[in-house]
């Protein structure tokens, strides 16, 4: 008995022997790929070769015949080293797997000789070192049994065992501690796992590719990156025999697998049953009865695989009747796994119904020059009309016979609908052309009239005082070719900011006002209003706005804003300039009033959109004016004009901005170092009291220095010079502002030049006619 047992032993030592040195000699590198267990290999001895699950033949095969053979591998490893446990591991906690299970000092030292023969008693051909390149030479294989990939897969401590589907498959290297960090070969893990892998020659990284995620790492190095981002594993990549090992919460944590560990069966489960996702939207923001519904899909693998079914659930290319609908969408992945149902719940209208256009007038038949009262009367079966066009509807007619008034209203589909009726207008005359638009032309529109006669009108003899507000006008150049300051001036006190350019510099850009306390205190500004507009391709529009904003701010007492400097400190205001950038052609145009206890030093300054106003400052250069429009600072930019004669019983006319009645505002250019003169004096406010308008008096607006954009605010009522995108074109035209009624009235109105607009202009007091 004892001879046949040591001939037993000795013949498998041989057996181990000879096998340790074929692998070695045939330097088969495999990286770490799971290699198949068959009845003739022991379970201990890792075999460089392509996996294989085990049938159930082999798996019963090597029950019978592995215990000879691992009480022999026991005895011979038992010479070189010892697996111990230590900490127990705690479920479920990220860093569990790399307390699990740990090796002592003569393994691990064995471990970092990279092609060291197993047995150190055993002689053997020295195994080439494994090179991250060789990675890339193995592909990465799924289940060769089905062919897809399967579930969950457990390794083993210690062990280089894995399973997954109720395969037995073997890792290049047993799952192994170093400095009590668990490390697993990474090929046979990223292979059981179903991603792809390769090898970077340029940058000598090894790689991991899971759908969009990518993975590198390199050899000796903590520091591995995900999608280009770099994180510390907790300890360094390193080869073990020819093998390729990294912490395995490297993988894990990056690509969100979750694990369980189980500390009696010394196992770590890996959780990879990820399911696709899927979504969908439909494009139509509404969905009628009949129409065609458009589904936009979108689906994913978290473990990259193909999208090869999808299904639905509720879904129509079109829906017959109005009502709820809950929609489901499903997708299947190349492992056979649905994604969770994703439900969209619709609402289908009835059939949109067109609008119905229809109006009456309060009488069938008028007289020339009598009123005609139109009442709208269209429906919408939403109420959502959005369009309404009138066609040959005036307040009234002036030549006799037929008139045909036509309405056309549009919803919100687009869907449109027409209605004509015809008048009959007389021979008969209530009220000519001249006296109607008088006495019935509403506030905010304007009429036609011989100009001509406004010069021989007589001129309200009116004084004026001015306010203390120091006007910083930043005009010109208007149209600015290149970055630069427009516009540099110190100010304390009030101060008013009128500031109007166009971008010309084929860039886009911004416009900033930097403020710096050059003094040795502190000081504070104080922002009182902000009207800004833009930016625009339309200066006069800009201007317009810029102006009708200012005023509704001066009613409403917001915008306000403080800003706190110190000695020395220089911060951007009324930023309401610099949020959006100006592209080319583009206009922008502000106005505010402000307030500093100290004096300030401003820059207005134009630069490209993403520069830093700051750091740009001190380079840039003091452009020139343009020759045309004005720039300048000027004192006593409000201007209060007090009458308190009657005006109006006889038609008069109230000059601004022509020079004469109005003198322009004067001060200098501080860049120039030269006088200037505020043409048409852009930027002065004008608070006029009329305290005596006669009873039935017109107040108009009539430009004479060519087309007009602007508002008024009169009796502290914002009032458009002409309604919407009109302008007041010529000098024979007028724009109602006021009418008095039955007795005098006190009437203030406030005015200020709109930017892009021409002046002089006039305030116009015409007696109204007898009314009929």
């Amino acid at each position: 008995m004892n001879l046949k047992k040591n001939m037993s032993i000795i013949t498998a030592v041989a057996v181990l022997q000879a096998f340790t040195v074929g692998s070695a000699s045939a330097q088969t590198v495999d990286q770490g790929e799971a290699a198949v267990v068959t009845p003739a290999k022991v379970e201990s001895v890792e075999v460089m070769k392509k996996e294989q699950p085990l049938t159930e033949n082999e798996v019963k095969i090597k029950s019978s015949t592995s215990s000879k053979a691992e009480s022999t591998v026991k005895d011979t490893e038992a010479s070189k080293s010892a697996v111990v446990e230590t900490t127990p591991a705690a479920k479920n906690d990220p860093a569990s797997i790399d307390q699990a299970t740990t090796t002592n000092e003569s393994e691990e030292g064995s471990a970092n000789q990279e092609g060291t023969a197993e047995d150190d008693k055993t002689p053997a051909t020295p195994a080439t070192p494994a090179t991250p390149a060789q990675v890339e030479q193995q592909p990465a294989t799924g289940n060769s049994t089905t062919g897809t990939l399967g579930g969950d897969l457990t390794l083993y401590m210690n062990s280089n065992k894995m399973e997954q589907d109720g395969n037995t498959f073997l890792a290049g290297q047993p799952m192994t501690v170093k400095n009590g960090v668990s490390y697993v070969a990474i090929r046979a893990l990223v292979d059981r796992v179903g991603y792809g892998v390769k090898y970077d020659n340029k940058t000598k990284e090894t790689i991991i590719i899971s759908g969009d995620n990518e993975l590198r790492f390199k050899t000796n190095s903590k520091v591995y990156t995900v999608n280009g981002e770099s994180r510390t594993m907790k300890g360094p990549a390193y080869q073990q025999k020819n093998t390729f090992m990294v912490p395995l919460t490297s993988i894990t944590q990056a690509l969100n697998i979750s694990y369980k560990v189980n500390q009696s069966a010394k196992t770590v489960v890996l959780n990879l049953h990820k399911k696709p996702v899927a979504s969908f939207v439909i494009s139509q923001k509404e969905i009628f009865a009949g129409d065609i519904v458009d589904y936009v899909t979108s689906y994913s693998s978290p473990n990259g695989l193909e999208i090869t079914s999808e299904r639905w659930t509720g879904r129509q290319d079109s829906f017959d009747q109005a009502g709820t609908y809950t929609i489901s969408y499903q997708v299947q992945d190349s492992n056979g796994q649905w994604s969770d149902p994703y439900s969209v719940t619709i609402q289908v209208l009835q059939p949109n119904l067109p609008p119905v256009a229809m109006f009456t007038t309060d009488k069938d038949q008028y007289k020339m020059g009598e009123k005609i009262t139109y009442m709208d009367q269209s429906t919408d079966d939403e109420g959502k009309i959005e369009k309404t066009v009138w066609d040959n509807n005036p307040l009234a007619f002036f030549e006799p016979g037929p008139q045909t008034v036509t309405l056309t209203v549009t919803d919100n589909h687009g869907a449109t609908d027409t209605y004509s009726k015809v008048i009959n207008i007389t021979n008969e005359t209530l009220y000519n052309f001249s006296d109607f638009n008088l006495l019935f032309t509403p506030v905010g529109q304007k009429f036609t009239f011989n100009g001509g006669e406004v010069t021989s009108m007589e001129k309200v003899p009116y004084t004026y005082r001015d306010e203390a507000s120091l006007l910083i006008r930043s005009n010109s150049p208007e149209t600015v070719n290149t970055e630069g300051i427009v516009y540099q001036e110190s100010s304390s006190g009030q101060t008013r900011f009128m500031i109007h350019h166009v971008n010309n510099t084929g860039k886009r850009v911004k416009m900033y006002v930097i403020a710096t306390n050059n003094n040795p205190y502190p000081a504070v500004f104080e922002q009182q209003n902000m009207g800004f507009a833009g930016p625009t391709p339309f200066a006069t529009v800009a201007g317009k706005l810029s102006i009708d904003k200012w005023f509704k701010s001066i009613q409403a007492g917001t915008d306000q804003k403080k800003e706190y400097f110190e000695p020395g400190e220089s911060k951007l205001i009324l930023t309401e300039l610099n949020k959006t950038p100006m592209k080319e052609g583009q206009v922008i145009s502000l106005y505010s009033d402000a307030f500093s206890d100290y004096s300030l030093d401003y820059n207005v300054i134009l630069v490209e959109e993403n520069k830093d106003p700051f750091e740009a400052l001190p380079t840039l250069p003091v452009l020139d004016r343009d020759g045309v429009h004005n720039r300048g600072t000027y004192p006593n930019a409000t201007r209060v004009i007090t009458y308190d004669q009657q005006v109006g019983a006889t038609p008069a006319r109230l000059p601004l901005g022509d020079n004469a009645s109005d003198p322009n505002l004067v001060g200098t250019d501080p860049m120039a170092y030269t006088d200037a003169s505020n043409a048409g004096n852009f930027g002065v406010l004008y608070k006029i009291t009329l305290s005596n308008v006669a009873p039935r008096t017109l107040i108009s607006f009539n430009p004479r220095g060519g087309k007009y954009f602007g508002v008024a605010l009169v009796n502290g009522q914002v009032v458009q010079i002409v309604d919407g995108s009109l302008s007041i074109n010529t000098s024979s035209e007028q724009s109602v502002l006021y009418r008095t009624g039955s007795s005098s009235e006190s009437v203030t109105i406030l005015f200020s030049a709109a930017p892009g607009s021409n002046l002089p202009v006039n305030l116009l007091f015409t007696p109204l006619p007898l009314e009929k």
